[in-house]
């Protein structure tokens, strides 16, 4: 009997090794374990990642002759399991930089290698993010040294990606389209709903990607991956996490977050919490005195009374606070099924629009407030995954999605009663079905279907702020909704072992039916609905040539499309001083081409250089134009005689340009970096003329000299842009007086600017770890193009992180 349950416990170790062997990946350095280290076979048509102890579980990968090993800032190892087992499932990563074929990337929405794919992606890893320490993910995204950012206060954040911004640029969190359909062609603030902390990469797809994610994908995607619940590999339970404090100078930041895993086998769960506390931001004693506004309004004694600062330098009113909140669920009952459930949920405190506070009229400031209310942001998802390997896909993910999003804006003039109040909500629900098959070891398909649809509610209010009284007043939006449906299809085809060629097609509809008849009482639309329903086909083709192990060569030519949204087609708001922007229910979509043509080259061990050049045209481009309401070219608004415009299909535009990036590796653990973005971009004028694009940033870029050994990590980094002239300021800007600084003229222009900075990382124990740093060491005064507020002065930050 003892002899029978002997062979029985080892036939069940023997079954239990078989369906399960668990590989440890450390850095070769430190020792470490690492996390989010890929593992690929393209014969076994499967992927792992390792855990945050660096182990990941590789059964799937059994008899394969080549698993591709990949991290960022790692050389990537090619290995067969049987070397992975002679090895006792143990292996060492070595850090560099100085690669071709660098990560496995999903801002394709599937699981690709950079070298196969011809468009240009920048990806930002969580160890970045955890030495850089990021207030906000719109500072995340600086982080790349390809996105310019844009600010119009410090609650905010507006991308600007190779002359494209706001609603021509696509949000996606964790494969789900964030973009709404009031997504509007002014600055946008929506990327700070985003959490850093639980943020575990983030990547950039540079130039159209209106194949993948339709409408809005003109300039580029940003694609966020927040943590994933991760699985124990052994019978005790896997518990990791990290806890952050973080101090700042400048705006006397105080932040806290927590995060915590907990998984079984088939189960696993992480939940992330973060707050931040945000006072007004001080910017720099050195630079133009232009940006100093040394008054703000104050409501005394139910008097508005202009107040002369104590400090100059403060920025009033720019404070505002923050709370994020996620939790995920996992379920995976075994290998081919994975069923994973997220929500999410932020919100800001109220805050102000600091180039608003900052307009004048009469030679005293024009608003006695003018602020944002709470932005609000939630988010369901329940994501499927299902690897079949039948006649119609090899691997299945389906993502349901529902999003919440609330925000409002008040404004009141100076020493008037009446307060305006407009409150937007949206309601988005999202459907993706996608597919992935392998038709050969050299082609595979990667096809889905869409449907999204958001309800769209706007109201307006007026209340007087001395009775309390509030009475209905006109809404932002008409009542509306707004829909998008699509298929589409990618095909990669190896041609060789140094060719990959790519190309996709999409076609979508977008539907939009509104009602404006709720402010026909305010003004004389000669409408009361307006529909649209518009189908777009898109595609692209490009390749990859890999002619030796050290250079890369890729093209890729192709379209993309933005379909007019609620904010562009119903939207009623004073765009500028003495102009009001009203509702064209006449809108078509815009149409982009693009010539992507990009090479990366590799000197030895020590040197890389990667260039990628653009050509975009925008054609029916929507951009604002004089207009008639009515027969009227003016009508009253807020008080105020005003200018009619409305978006219209009515310019187009042209913009190229030039990224280009540098990586060299010295001795003695030291290392330089740089990344240098040229864009230039003009737009046709009502007249027929020509202006620069508004959202063709000028030059910039960043240059990082770096040091690592043991347990510090060190980075001195200079960031740069360049001047623009008031000649070569777009027209719309010109008359923008309280963005810009003064010439020797008295005209508007946007000086050049640089900065030197340092942050420092030490290990103090496996747990704890010290985070220091000093940006903006000389104290500039500096305000990024565009921006309505100045960027901080010196600051000094201090961050504590506990990790366990």
């Amino acid at each position: 009997m003892k002899r029978i349950l002997t062979m029985s416990w080892l036939l069940m170790g023997v079954v239990f090794f078989a369906q399960s062997q668990v590989i440890t990946i450390t850095d070769s350095e430190s020792g470490e374990p690492l996390e989010m280290v890929t593992l690929a076979s393209a014969s076994s048509k499967a992927y792992v990642t390792t855990n945050a102890e660096g182990q990941a579980d590789i059964s799937a990968l059994k008899d394969a002759e080549k698993i591709q090993i990949r991290l960022l800032g790692y050389a990537t190892q090619t290995k067969s399991y049987g070397q992975l087992q002679e090895s006792d499932f143990s292996l060492q990563l070595i850090r560099t930089n100085i690669l071709l074929d660098q990560v496995v990337v999903s801002a394709t929405r599937w699981q690709q290698n950079t070298s196969d794919i011809p468009a240009h992606i920048a990806t930002i890893s969580a160890k970045d993010v955890a030495f850089l320490n990021p207030q906000t993910a719109a500072d995340l995204l600086s982080l790349s040294g390809k996105v310019y950012m844009q600010k119009s206060q410090q609650g905010g954040g507006s991308p600007m990606i190779r002359g494209f911004a706001t609603n021509r640029l696509l949000y996606s969190v964790d494969g789900v389209r964030m973009n709404s359909a009031i997504f509007r062609e002014g600055n946008l603030q929506n990327v700070i709903n985003l959490d850093p902390f639980a943020i575990e990469k983030t990547e950039v797809l540079f130039g159209p990607g209106s194949v993948i994610y339709g409408s809005d994908a003109i300039g580029g995607v940003m694609s966020f991956q927040t943590l994933t619940p991760q699985l124990s590999l052994n019978d005790k339970p896997l518990i990791t996490g990290k806890a952050v404090s973080r101090y700042s100078s400048a705006n006397q930041e105080k932040t806290g977050h927590f995060d915590v895993n907990i998984g079984w086998k088939k189960w696993a769960s992480v939940t992330s919490f973060s707050t931040w506390d945000y006072a007004d931001l001080k910017q720099g004693s050195h630079g133009p005195e232009d940006y100093i506004k040394s008054i703000h309004v104050q409501r005394q004694d139910s008097v508005d009374r202009v107040i002369t600062q104590v400090d100059p330098l403060l920025q009033i009113p720019s404070a505002y606070s923050q709370v994020n909140m996620m939790q995920k669920i996992r379920f995976k009952p075994n290998e081919n099924w994975d069923f994973q459930y997220a929500f999410h949920y932020s919100e800001t405190s109220p805050y102000g629009r600091y180039d608003r506070n900052n307009r004048f009229k009469n030679g005293t400031l024009r608003y006695a407030e003018w602020y944002y209310g709470p932005q609000k942001w939630m988010m369901n998802n329940l994501t499927i995954n299902h690897k079949g390997e039948n006649a119609i896909y090899d691997e299945m993910t389906l993502r349901l999605a529902q999003q919440s999003f609330e925000e409002s804006r008040m404004d009141r003039s100076l020493n008037k009663k009446d307060r305006t109040v407009n409150v937007e909500n949206v309601e988005a629900y999202s459907i993706n079905l996608d597919f992935t098959k392998s038709l050969s070891d050299r082609q595979n398909l990667y096809y889905g279907v869409e449907y999204v649809y958001d309800d769209v509610k706007s109201t307006g209010a007026i209340t007087n702020i001395s009775t309390g009284v509030t009475a209905a007043g006109p809404s932002r939006y008409p009542i509306a909704n707004w829909s998008s449906s699509a298929i589409y299809l990618n095909d990669e085809f190896i041609v060789s072992d140094k060719f990959t060629a790519m190309a996709g097609i999409r076609y979508n509809k977008v539907g939009i039916d509104a009602d404006f008849t709720q402010n026909l009482p305010y003004y004389p639309f000669p409408f009361t609905t307006a529909k649209v329903d518009n189908g777009s086909l898109t595609g692209s083709i490009g390749g990859v040539y890999r002619p030796t192990d050290e250079w890369v060569i890729s093209a890729n030519f192709g379209t993309a499309f933005r379909s007019p949204n609620l904010d562009d087609l119903g939207k009623v708001f004073d765009s500028e001083l003495g102009g009001v922007t009203v509702p064209n229910p006449g809108l078509e979509a815009e149409y982009a081409y693009n010539f992507d043509f990009g090479v990366a080259k590799v000197f030895g061990e020590s040197v890389k250089i990667d260039l990628a050049g653009y050509y975009t045209i925008l054609e029916n481009a929507m951009v604002k134009r004089d207009f008639q309401l009515g027969g009227q070219d003016s009508i009253m608004y807020s008080g105020t005689l005003s200018k009619v415009q409305a978006v219209q299909n009515a310019a187009v535009a042209n913009v190229y340009g030039l990224q280009a990036g540098l990586e060299i590796k010295l001795p003695a653990g030291f290392s330089i970096s740089s990344d240098f973005n040229y864009q230039v971009g003009e737009e046709e004028l009502d007249d027929g003329t020509k202006s620069p694009s508004r959202h063709a940033a000028p030059a910039f870029g960043i240059t990082r000299l770096n040091y690592r050994a043991n347990k510090l990590q060190l980075q001195f980094y200079a960031n740069y842009m360049a001047e623009t002239k008031f000649d070569d300021l777009p027209f719309g800007e010109k008359s923008k007086v309280e963005l810009y600084a003064k010439d020797a003229n008295g005209k508007n222009y946007a000086p050049a600017w640089y900065t030197f900075n340092v942050k420092a990382m030490y290990n103090l124990s496996e747990t704890f770890t010290l985070n220091a740093g000093i940006e903006n060491l000389a104290d500039q005064r500096y305000r990024p193009y565009s921006s309505g507020i100045s960027a901080p002065g010196r600051n000094f930050v201090l961050s504590l992180r506990a990790n366990f």
